[in-house]
């Protein structure tokens, strides 16, 4: 790879992830120079990887050229809820057709050790969360769902509702009744814990909209 890709492909990276962990927010004007110091590249590789972030609606550059990143509503949470729920639904209910993958196994073994805590940091959980439904597409031999639930946990992390937990005894209790019902072999029962599982999400985040 050219060493200007290279160093786009660096400040992609950076600026995503530092968008992913808040430290720019829907109400910040982004500067081009500030976020070349941030990324440690000349402008060059700064603006292409901009441009990947304007394409994937990340962040917009408003008419006056200034930048900002484009929120997530409340409303487009509760889609990206409803959308994983149809597309997970039906996987646990294939996983259980045809047995938990080890990576499954695996991932029950964290759910019962979360379950046990309560001062579990959100990225912790975060990646354990993405462990868990990855592992169940990978027993349903859906090769192309991992894509498709990162591209989706990306866009509902950039809502702040996502972030307002500090508790994920809760979550992990509903991944381990998911993976219960795969082990169990009973696609009707993995297919319904998991839709409980998105139910419950979406009470979770519209019981935060009520107090907030």
């Amino acid at each position: 790879m050219p060493v200007a890709d290279n160093l786009s492909q660096h400040a992609y990276q950076v600026l995503k992830r530092s968008i992913l962990d808040g430290a720019y927010t829907s109400e910040d004007v982004l500067s081009e120079r500030v976020l070349a110091g941030v990324c440690g590249v000349s402008r060059s590789p700064l603006r292409a990887a901009i441009s990947r972030l304007v394409n994937e609606g990340v962040i917009t550059r408003l008419a006056n050229g200034a930048l900002v990143i484009r929120p997530v509503t409340v409303i487009q949470l509760l889609e990206i809820v409803q959308t994983r729920r149809m597309l997970e639904g039906l996987a646990a209910e294939r996983a259980a057709e045809l047995g938990p993958a080890p990576s499954l196994l695996q991932s029950r073994e964290t759910m019962r050790m979360l379950i046990e805590r309560t001062d579990v940091p959100f990225d912790s959980f975060w990646d354990s969360d993405r462990s868990f439904h990855h592992a169940v597409a990978d027993s349903a031999r859906f090769r192309l769902l991992p894509g498709i639930l990162d591209e989706l946990r990306v866009a509902a992390r950039r809502c702040t509702i996502v972030r307002t937990h500090d508790s994920f005894v809760q979550q992990a209790k509903e991944h381990l009744a998911v993976i219960e019902r795969i082990e169990a072999g009973d696609p009707a029962g993995a297919r319904k814990a998991m839709e409980n599982h998105f139910d419950n999400t979406r009470t979770r985040f519209l019981e935060w909209v009520a107090r907030s």
